[in-house]
């Protein structure tokens, strides 16, 4: 059974001989209290071209301390990670090599480096003893465990908020040991400064000196001023310069990447994953159609097909919680004395049978051969990617008419949806402007790299336009839905008053966001569309 803890510390480099300050002198800490020296011996593992690490993710099994076992860590910003982990076993454990899957695929997961720490620990507590942060000198040894590996030691000093603990402690600790002459590391991570370490041929590491070393203009330091300066011009030379295909790959790798990445989170059952990863996919099949003439639908066809069956079975999951949230909301505004019989009961046992079986699937699609094929199939694109005429062509010239295009077929369904009477033909009607509404919103979202602030006012207005016919697909849905609950709280001898009432809003507030379309459409179609992205 895996666990996880949020991670935040921060590294500083250090040498055998290196003096810890003392820090019972920062503000809020009360007194230093040692713990003593731990051993910790630490095998890392990963792929044989090292995808995780290249991701910023470890993966290690650890003898010794208070944590010993297995630990998978994934970045979520500078000096903060999340940690899962599991029980020593000898095996990795599949609770998380379903974690790591979107990235290893069907290599093989190896040991890498072996770390053996010497640690001496000690523990900045606030007056009444509670933990504030733990401080530890690392004595490290690291040895490459592939072939043609080396080994490598240092020193180095780890500062670890404790859980729950206020991140403005390490400023402030921070603050304390840059005073002392100590200074932060150069390296993300133990794993970062092994593998660079122990690479072979890699030079002999220079003495550390406790503090942090001068920059080297020529070994791909951070330039001064000057040279940063040109580098920002030259840069921006090269955005330019760049062809219309060019932006689209970034957009669509942009997409691949956050697909990949966001395959662990929806794991996790973490907040709007699902979401998240739903929309990527939406965005990387969207922009192969809108972008049918820069890259060869002969060959992006047949993986947004793909693409739209992985949207549709996160979906489950998706839009069974969306509509629970919203049915909720719809109760929970009916006043109490009408509410009648068990509704809040009711719909607690539907919303939660149904987000049992939508997870489940979610995660037996993201464990499918298909799943890895589609991801497989994503990265061969992008490796050979197969463009035509038109993406050798500017910018300016070939992606406006291509967001134009998009804007034109949401026109004319908006248009179709209000020529027909209320009912159930323009439900559909709108429902299929709200995808087209969707569909030239990413496009305005994908060009806006290269067509500026044109394309970012366009997406905006088309939002605009998907977020309305969205609320109002969403009452077409949960209308159904409550008519339903309706339906088996009759059959169960309950009242279906409340049931009524709740659809009876829904359908009030269909009726509202029609009346309301028309306007929302015409400023969002104003005009000079065409001339302000052409510009």
């Amino acid at each position: 059974m895996a666990d996880t803890k949020r991670e935040i510390e921060r590294k500083y480099e250090a040498t055998p001989g290196t003096r810890l300050p003392d820090l019972a002198k920062v503000p809020g800490v009360s007194d230093v209290v040692g713990r003593g020296v731990v051993e910790l011996d630490a095998v890392y593992y990963d792929t044989a071209d090292l995808r995780l690490a290249a991701d910023g993710i470890t993966l290690r099994r650890r003898v010794g301390g208070a944590d010993e076992g297995w630990h998978l860590k994934f970045p979520v910003a500078t000096g903060i990670r999340d940690e899962i982990r599991a029980p020593l076993e000898d095996r990795l454990p599949r609770s998380l090599a379903g974690l790591i899957r979107s990235r290893t695929r069907d290599a093989a997961v190896t040991p890498v480096v072996r770390l053996r720490s010497s640690r001496d620990v000690s523990h900045l507590v606030d007056e009444p003893g509670g933990p504030l942060a733990e401080v530890s000198v690392d004595t490290v040894s690291a040895e490459r465990l592939t072939d043609g590996g080396g080994t490598a030691t240092w020193t180095e000093i780890e500062v670890e908020l404790a859980d729950d603990g206020d991140p403005a402690l390490l400023d402030a600790v921070d603050k304390r040991l840059r005073k002392a002459g100590v200074e932060p590391s150069a390296s993300a991570s133990k794993l970062a400064r092994a593998l660079a370490e122990t690479e072979p041929g890699a030079p002999e590491p220079a003495a550390a000196t406790g503090a942090a070393a001068a920059p080297d203009d020529t070994a791909g330091k951070a330039p001064k001023a000057a040279g940063a300066a040109k580098a920002v011009r030259d840069r921006g030379a090269r955005l330019k310069e760049k062809h219309a295909g060019e932006y689209v790959l970034a957009y669509l790798r942009e997409q691949r990447d956050a697909i990949v990445a966001l395959d662990p989170a929806v794991r996790r059952d973490l907040p709007d994953a699902v979401h998240q990863m739903r929309v990527a996919t939406r965005r990387m099949r969207s922009a192969f159609k809108t972008f049918r003439k820069i890259i060869d639908r002969d060959v992006t066809d047949p993986l947004g097909d793909e693409l739209k069956w992985l949207a549709g079975e996160l979906g489950v999951a998706r839009d069974q919680e969306v509509l629970a949230e919203r049915l909720r909301a719809r109760i929970d505004a009916v006043p109490k004395e009408l509410r009648l019989g068990p509704v809040r009961g009711r719909l607690r046992i539907w919303a939660n049978a149904h987000r049992a079986g939508a997870r489940r699937r979610s995660i037996a699609v993201l464990d499918s051969r298909r799943y890895l094929a589609l991801l497989d199939a994503l990265d061969t694109l992008l490796d050979d990617p197969p463009l035509l005429k038109a993406a050798r062509r500017a910018p300016h010239d070939a992606l406006p008419e291509t967001v134009i295009r998009d804007y034109e077929r949401l026109a004319g369904r908006v248009e179709h949806a209000l020529d027909l009477p209320a009912g159930h033909d323009r439900d559909l009607a709108l429902h299929d402007a709200r995808k087209a509404a969707k569909r030239a919103r990413y496009a305005g979202e994908a060009t806006t790299p290269a067509l500026g602030k044109p394309a970012g006012k366009f997406a905006k207005r088309m939002k605009a336009v998907q977020t309305l016919l969205g609320d109002h697909q969403d009452s077409v849905v949960a209308r159904d839905t409550l008519r339903d609950l309706a339906v088996q709280a009759h059959a169960a001898g309950e009242s279906a008053f409340t049931w009524g009432l709740a659809f009876g809003h829904e359908q009030a507030l269909a009726a509202q966001r029609e009346r309301e379309l028309p306007a929302v459409w015409e400023k969002a179609s104003r005009p000079g569309i065409r001339v302000r992205l052409a510009a």
